[in-house]
């Protein structure tokens, strides 16, 4: 829920913004390109709705720079992230001219896209539900379709949303072992240009501090901060930061936006609120959002549609993954009458 600060609950530590990217693993099928681009392409236009008429989602525009090096073609950052279903049918895309482009950048495009200050934004959601009368319960769930037991009505739920990120790696009826953690780290800080009220975020292609270092620079509307990530590292289920990856972020993060800190100073002049960690729940073969039929203990079969593995795309498919929930939900239940 959102005020929870566990590290497999990977929401709060997000950037948040909207940058399509593509797993470009040489196992990622057609199908996973496929609903990895339909997720997108439906979610683009509800989140540059909350931007232009919902301000109180902590939602907003930003212009995206994304730079490219030719040497990281061949870098597993550039193997891990791509554009995804055309970046240029988004507002306001362009290529960079020749003479925009800082020392040491092959390419790059700028693009209007949205930003999600997620503390404000989580807490939004849960009032939207709130207000359709969604009822909220907690509970510790060892076994799935136990969870069919817990409505509020008193009855056995007709069927369950399994939405549970991380945690489907160990839960029972599930066990799902082909999730995995892909750990990230941040920093947050206050500075942003002071001149400029609506920031620019960045992102590149690959660093050249590692094959599993990234650098992207996001500014939250709301007074949100600047979030500095980051990197991208497979299996690593490590929750307290690393001071020496912190100071790689920091720096590279000044290399990426000069105008973050006066000119000619350093990381020092970078004002630090925290460091934080969040494990993104990354999943061999994608995204799994499908219907199901699970067993429990005492013989009875449980309808169950799941909807896991977003890897560090969840804001970005949500409204997609969420409409593809509902068409499954729907058809599952229709085929109980």
């Amino acid at each position: 829920m959102p005020g929870d600060t566990d590290i497999e609950y990977a929401s709060p530590w997000a950037g948040a913004d909207f940058n399509p990217f593509m797993a470009r693993r040489p196992d990622a099928s057609t199908e996973e390109r496929r609903m990895a681009e339909e997720f997108e392409r439906v979610s683009w236009p509800e989140l540059a709705k909350l931007a232009s008429d919902v301000p109180e989602a902590g939602v907003a525009f930003r212009r995206l720079i994304r730079y490219r090096r030719r040497k990281d073609a061949t870098t597993p950052p550039s193997e891990w992230i791509e554009p995804c279903w055309g970046i240029h049918e988004m507002p306001d895309f362009r290529m960079l001219e020749e003479n925009e482009l800082p020392e040491g950048i092959d390419a790059g495009m700028s693009v209007t896209s949205v930003c999600i200050n997620v503390p404000i934004y989580l807490p939004w959601l849960v009032s939207q539900l709130l207000k359709s009368h969604v009822v909220f319960r907690r509970a510790i769930v060892e076994d799935l379709p136990d969870v069919a037991d817990l409505h509020h009505s008193g009855h056995t739920a007709a069927l369950i949303v399994n939405c549970t990120g991380l945690g489907s790696l160990r839960l029972g009826g599930v066990k799902d072992t082909r999730l995995f953690p892909v750990r990230g780290q941040i920093a947050v800080v206050r500075n942003a240009p002071l001149e400029n009220q609506h920031p620019t975020m960045y992102s590149i292609s690959g660093t050249d501090d590692g094959p599993e270092e990234a650098s992207y620079i996001m500014h939250r509307p709301a007074a949100g901060g600047c979030i500095i990530g980051g990197c991208r590292q497979k299996n690593n289920w490590e929750s307290q930061p690393d001071p020496s990856l912190a100071i790689r972020i920091l720096t590279r993060a000044i290399e990426l936006d000069p105008t973050l800190v006066p000119k000619g100073k350093g990381i020092e002049a970078l004002s630090v609120v925290r460091h934080t960690v969040g494990l993104r729940p990354q999943r061999e073969g994608g995204i799994r959002l499908e219907r199901d039929v699970i067993g429990t203990k005492d013989g009875r079969k449980v309808d169950v549609v799941h909807n896991y593995g977003h890897g560090g795309g969840g804001y970005e498919k949500s409204y997609g993954a969420a409409k593809a929930v509902v068409r499954l939900v729907e058809e599952a239940l229709a085929a109980k009458a």
